[in-house]
C-alpha cells in the first residue's frame, strides 16, 4: 500500500469522477424524474457516544502552546491550513498575541511542493524541532518515511494531543498511534482505512473522533472543526465561539463529533449500481475496470484501486458461504 492511497479522497474526487456516475447531478424539475434510482445503502449505524474527554491543561500567559504541523511533499493544503487558521486566531484573556505557537516540521529543511503547487519552506526538521504540545498531520501523497514515523512515535506521547486531518489518519495508523482506538478519515477512505488497519475501530459519519490523546478528523474542512474542538478543550466553549466568530466560520460541526451523518451509511453494491470496494464510490460498469473474485465481477474507480484490491481482495469483500 502506498500513501497515495492516503490521499484516496483527493485522487478519487479529481480523477475518478470522469468514470464514476453521479446520480445526484440532475437539476430538480417539476416533471417526475426519469433518472435511475441511486445505489442502496446499508442501515445507518447507531450513534455511539464517546466517553467524555478531559479538559486540556491551558497554560498561563504568556506561555504559548507549541503546535507542530508535519509536512511532506504533496501534503493536502486544506488539511493543515484550516487548523493553522483556527489556532492563529485564538486570543485568550491575558495574552498579547495568539495562544498557539505555530510551526512546520519536515524531514529536511528543503522547500516542499504541497498540493495545488504551493511551495513551503519548513521551519524545522525532525532533528531540531521544538517539542510540541499539539501535532497536526495532514493527508500526504507518499508513504511516511522511517524518519517521520520515528519522530511521531517519539514526540506524540509527550503531547497534549496528536491529531490528523482527512487521510492523515493513515500516517498515524502506520505509526501505531491508533491501535485499539476509534478513528475516522475522509469518507472515501473508510474501506481502505479499515482494511489496512484492522486493529483500528473505524467510525463512519464522524466529523472527528477524539480518543483523548489522539484525535482524527474527517475529510478536509473537518480539520477546522477538530481545531475548534481543541480550542474548546483548552480554553472553553466561549473562546471557541469567539474564535469561530472572528473567522466568520458558521459551521457547527465542532460542537457535534457525529455531525458527518451524510457519510454514516455504507454504500451497498448491486448489479445495477456497482460500488468500488476500495473508495466506495459508484462506478459506471460499462467503462470501469473490473476483476473477478469468487465468481463475482468487481468494478473499480481507478487502476490504483484495482491494484489495491487485487493484491488482497479478502480485505474488502465479506466472506460468503460456498
Amino acid at each position: 500500500m502506498t500513501m497515495s492511497r492516503c490521499r484516496i479522497a483527493i485522487v478519487c474526487l479529481m480523477a475518478a469522477f470522469a468514470s464514476c456516475k453521479s446520480k445526484n447531478s440532475a437539476p430538480s424539475t417539476a416533471a417526475p424524474s426519469t433518472a435511475a434510482p441511486s445505489a442502496p445503502t446499508a442501515a445507518v449505524q447507531p450513534k455511539t457516544e464517546p466517553p467524555p474527554v478531559a479538559k486540556l491543561p491551558a497554560p498561563k500567559p504568556p506561555e504559548r502552546i507549541p503546535v507542530a504541523f508535519v509536512l511532506t511533499a504533496g501534503a493536502e493544503v486544506v488539511d493543515f491550513a484550516g487548523p493553522w487558521g483556527v489556532f492563529e486566531y485564538v486570543f485568550p484573556p491575558g495574552y498579547e498575541g495568539p495562544a498557539f505557537q505555530l510551526y512546520t516540521v519536515a524531514e529536511t529543511a528543503a522547500p516542499l511542493k504541497v498540493s495545488g503547487g504551493m511551495t513551503i519552506v519548513p521551519d524545522y526538521t525532525f532533528a531540531n524541532a521544538p517539542a510540541p504540545k499539539v501535532i497536526v498531520v495532514p493527508a500526504q501523497e507518499l508513504d511516511p518515511s522511517a524518519a517521520e514515523i520515528a519522530w511521531l512515535q517519539k514526540a506524540a506521547p509527550a503531547t497534549d494531543l496528536t491529531m490528523s486531518v482527512c487521510n492523515g489518519a493513515f500516517v498515524l495508523g502506520h505509526a501505531g498511534l491508533l491501535n485499539g482506538k476509534r478513528a475516522t478519515s475522509h469518507h472515501n477512505g473508510y474501506a481502505l482505512f479499515a482494511a489496512t488497519f484492522p486493529e483500528v475501530k473505524v467510525q463512519r459519519g464522524a466529523r472527528y473522533v477524539d480518543a483523548d490523546g489522539v484525535a482524527t478528523a474527517g475529510g478536509l474542512t473537518s480539520g477546522i472543526d477538530l481545531a475548534l474542538h481543541v480550542v474548546e478543550r483548552y480554553f472553553g466553549r466561549a473562546l471557541a465561539e469567539e474564535t469561530a466568530t472572528a473567522l466568520e466560520y458558521q459551521g457547527q460541526g465542532w460542537k457535534d463529533a457525529n455531525s458527518n451523518v451524510a457519510f454514516a451509511q455504507k454504500p451497498v453494491s448491486t448489479p445495477d449500481h456497482p460500488i468500488c470496494p476500495v473508495c466506495e464510490m459508484e462506478v459506471d460498469k460499462a467503462t470501469a475496470m473490473h476483476s473477478t473474485y469468487r465468481g463475482e465481477t468487481i468494478y473499480f474507480c481507478s487502476d490504483s484501486d484495482k491494484a489495491t484490491f487485487d493484491k488482497s481482495p479478502e480485505r474488502f469483500v465479506e466472506s460468503k458461504a460456498p
